[in-house]
């Protein structure tokens, strides 16, 4: 694609890394038919190729962003099914998360949309505050009835309707050595899963001690930045990166890392990206290159360390790829393999590259397109008739969570299971039926 940025517009590092991505577009149109929102609304501007165009317009002529051009970038779910899919190798990821920062430092948005986006990043990104929301949330959904005749509520309603019914302990934080090591490796502890899910992280800390390898969280570390990246908070999702650059960097140089290890796909991706984020910083480029380059999907480190001796469980399972894992990431085989290799009946779901409609924040300041999505996702996995869903990423085992009744986990909790550990929580009624061989 033809650009004509000024010379002073290209001065910027940022505006010099998109005009480079947009060059690489070719316009074939390929994306369009991966894109999860092109599929549900038809409209070129929601597509990759059509968002380009916008982004491309607006960062160009350095243009106040209008209303229709950020529906339209609001509207990506940062998928990334379109880089998957593209021939030209375009980095749409970067691209996007441009022009989100443009957007948010350029473009006022009504007072609604700024109270909830200033809700969620000052929640989210931090367990406590997240562990105490949820607490609350059983006081307000007896209005949830109310609430739906008003649109200014649905964010709430969202926010509602993916809130657990009751809260588990916290997730481990404490170093747990194993019986003969091989190296140490660090997990990171994150802000939404141990709220959510804590028997996620318990299940990764076990296996990865059985695999040999110390586990220990380093002191000072905190939420990835990926909620905030996404919304365009560009300097606090900087100030998270190099908040954990420094606690991973102090463990590398006290001990050293086998890997940094990430059981939320979606924050894998961030953290993978860490040397992108801060290649312009010259104290932390070469750090955060470094803290890249150790980062690993649970699955992906798993793969590579091989899996202990396995019973066995004889279960059907529906392996759901998250977005932030198969086209993030690139993890696509290691998940399904460990999970026959485990002795687990591994099924495929229709539609597999498309997205569940979770995307971080996405299920609830687009909770419409998110419904859809989550609705589609579902019915295409149902059919598979498993006994057990396995995710790689908790914002895609809540969304899913919440519209069936089969049970969601983390593949950790299944490879744990089948190399010795407890039955995860949400599978005792099976263990129970004899499937625990």
């Amino acid at each position: 694609m033809q650009t004509n940025f000024a010379p002073e517009t290209l001065a910027d590092p940022a505006m010099q890394s998109s005009e480079s991505v947009i060059r690489k577009c070719v316009h074939c149109g390929f994306c369009t038919a991966t894109c999860p929102t092109y599929t549900l609304l038809g409209d070129e501007l929601d597509s990759p190729r059509g968002r380009i165009y916008l982004m491309k317009d607006m960062l160009e002529n350095e243009r106040v962003p209008t209303e229709k051009v950020v529906k339209h970038i609001d509207r990506c779910l940062s998928c990334l099914s379109c880089m998957t899919t593209c021939p030209s190798g375009v980095h749409y990821m970067h691209l996007v998360d441009h022009a989100r920062a443009y957007i948010e430092e350029h473009y006022r948005r009504p007072l609604v949309q700024r109270f909830y986006r200033a809700l969620l990043a000052s929640i989210l990104p931090h367990p406590d505050r997240f562990r105490l929301a949820l607490r609350l949330a059983p006081l307000a959904r007896p209005f949830t009835p109310v609430l739906r005749q008003f649109r200014v509520f649905r964010p709430l309603i969202a926010m509602l309707n993916l809130a657990p019914r009751s809260l588990e302990a916290k997730a481990p934080t404490v170093a747990s050595p194993a019986s003969q090591s091989k190296g140490r490796v660090a997990i990171l502890q994150g802000c939404a899963e141990p709220a959510l899910r804590p028997e996620f992280r318990a299940a990764a800390v076990r296996l990865i001690n059985r695999c040999g390898y110390d586990v220990i969280f380093a002191a000072g570390e905190g939420c990835c930045g990926a909620l905030v990246h996404h919304m365009g908070r560009e300097e606090a999702a900087l100030e998270a990166a190099r908040r954990n650059v420094d606690a991973w960097t102090r463990e590398i140089e006290n001990g050293g890392l086998a890997a940094i290890i990430i059981t939320t796909s979606g924050c894998g991706t961030t953290i993978k990206d860490y040397g992108f984020m801060l290649r312009d910083d010259p104290v932390y480029a070469a750090k955060a290159d470094r803290v890249a380059t150790l980062a690993r999907d649970v699955s992906e480190f798993l793969d590579e360390v091989g899996l202990p001796a396995t019973r066995p469980t004889g279960l059907s399972v529906a392996y759901h790829a998250a977005c932030s894992l198969q086209h993030g990431q690139k993890v696509t085989d290691a998940p399904k393999r460990l999970l026959t290799q485990a002795g687990y009946a591994v099924l495929t779901p229709a539609e597999a590259h498309l997205c569940c409609g979770s995307a971080g924040t996405y299920n609830i300041l687009q909770s419409e397109i998110a419904d859809q999505l989550g609705d589609r996702k579902v019915a295409n996995i149902e059919r598979l008739e498993a006994q057990v869903i396995a995710a790689g990423n908790i914002g895609c085992a809540m969304q899913i969570g919440q519209r069936t009744h089969t049970p969601v986990v983390h593949t950790v909790e299944l490879l744990d299971w089948a190399t010795g550990g407890p039955v995860p929580p949400t599978l005792h009624h099976l263990a129970s039926k004899g499937t625990d061989a």
